[in-house]
């Protein structure tokens, strides 16, 4: 196990769950797609799961250091982290064992 203690951790540079690097994944996918970050109404329909639950994952990214937002103003999340860290996005859900 290194120790990195003497040195400054930049934002962004600690590490995630497998779960946050999806949502992380899907927030800078879809900023580059649509120009704008997602709403948590864009994240909720990916995810499919409650409002709440996205809600919770977006307070939890920014208080990990990983995203940051604009207090009041809607789609304002901005990553913290490196492109080059973030996970692939998984877009389907493939059950392999079903054929067509």
């Amino acid at each position: 196990m290194s120790q990195n203690s003497g040195a400054a951790q930049r934002p962004g540079d600690k590490g995630f769950t497998e779960k946050q690097g999806q949502y992380l994944a899907f927030i800078y996918t879809y900023s580059h797609m649509f120009r704008c970050p997602p709403a948590e109404a864009d994240i909720q329909c990916h995810f499919q799961v409650s409002p709440p639950s996205v809600h919770q994952m977006i307070v939890t990214l920014e208080r990990n250091g990983l995203i940051r937002r604009q207090p009041g103003a809607p789609r304002s999340i901005e990553m913290l982290v490196s492109p080059q860290r973030l996970p692939i996005l998984e877009w389907l859900q493939i059950n392999e064992s079903q054929s067509l």
